[in-house]
């Protein structure tokens, strides 16, 4: 009788959709922690010393799912990258991903892979903009949204690689003046010049310390230090820093001192420092031009005059 009275009380829609959202819950709690379980025991073995994986499938899945989904995928866009691109467009661009930092060897076969993912986009923007439409675009809005968002997808990843080294270019640029006055002050204290370079590593890091510490480990795997420095101009692409290394390399070659040599560059590149930033203080007002005559100034317009001419329209 109590059993029956019970199952005759209705339940409240609310607390149903709790129970069914708290069972959800749990469901999904236990399958995360099972997979996170998994994931740790994966990478603990993967840092064990001497593990081997019996087989194949085991090997296969220690790698992510993601990347066991998506490493196919990008391998074919890829491919069809390389086909389809013009002749010296992956020796440039491996060149880009050089001056910008990226020294691994998977980086331009995954720029090919998004690249043609975003051109493979376009048709899908095409019909967005000129079937779908769902905010009502006109003819030429159609057409202005379509180019435009077009062009971000072919010319996008193209921009993007071409800001990065350009940030970095401007990053070794602007820590050039204060690495050379380190390395000349350590010079001319009697440390040698790679002695010197170790120490400006360690003590001001940036793009430019990284490439210094590369080309010591150049150097330190046998190569000369003309060709190490000579790679490390080619990778940075700074005339400054071309300037530096020919300098270095003439003052080997001819036997000049290289403290004098170094201190001679650390003033030039002071000068032009100082340079620039007056450079870009004289550029500052010619910018700014353009949003004051298209923002502030018919808002100032209006304000000012405004009251005038509704006065002068009532007087006529």
């Amino acid at each position: 009788m109590l059993l029956s009275t019970i199952l005759a009380v209705s339940i409240p829609p609310v607390f149903a959709v709790g129970g069914i959202g708290l069972s959800f819950g749990l469901i999904l709690y236990a399958v995360l922690s099972q997979a996170e379980e998994k994931s740790v025991v994966r990478e603990s073995l993967r840092q064990l010393d001497g593990y081997e994986v019996d087989s194949m499938r085991d090997q296969e899945l220690m790698t992510p799912l993601v990347q066991r989904i998506l490493g196919p995928i990008g391998e074919v866009m890829s491919n069809v990258g390389r086909r389809f691109t013009p002749h010296g467009y992956i020796d440039s661009t491996r060149t880009r991903f050089l001056r910008a930092g990226y020294n691994y060897a998977e980086a331009v076969d995954r720029f090919l892979a998004v690249r043609v993912a975003a051109i493979m986009f376009v048709p899908v923007l095409f019909w967005f903009a000129f079937f779908w439409n769902p905010i009502d675009f006109s003819g030429r809005m159609q057409l202005l949204v379509f180019v435009l968002l077009g062009a971000m997808c072919v010319m996008g990843p193209d921009s993007w690689l071409n800001r990065k080294v350009e940030d970095r270019q401007k990053a070794i640029l602007s820590n050039l003046p204060d690495v050379l006055d380190l390395l000349t002050i350590s010079v001319e204290a009697g440390l040698g010049f790679e002695q010197a370079l170790d120490r400006v590593i360690g003590a001001v890091p940036g793009e430019l310390s990284n490439e210094f510490a590369r080309m010591l480990g150049e150097t330190r795997a046998g190569a000369s230090r003309a060709d190490a420095m000579r790679a490390m101009d080619a990778r940075v692409d700074v005339p400054e820093v071309r300037s530096f290394v020919m300098a270095i390399l003439q003052a080997d070659t001819f036997g000049v001192s290289i403290g004098r040599v170094l201190r001679a560059q650390a003033e030039e590149m002071r000068i032009k420092r100082r340079q620039i930033a007056q450079e870009k203080a004289q550029k500052a007002p010619v910018k700014m031009l353009i949003p004051m005559v298209f923002c502030i100034f018919p808002a100032l317009f209006i304000i000012v005059l405004g009251p005038a001419m509704i006065n002068i329209s009532r007087a006529f």
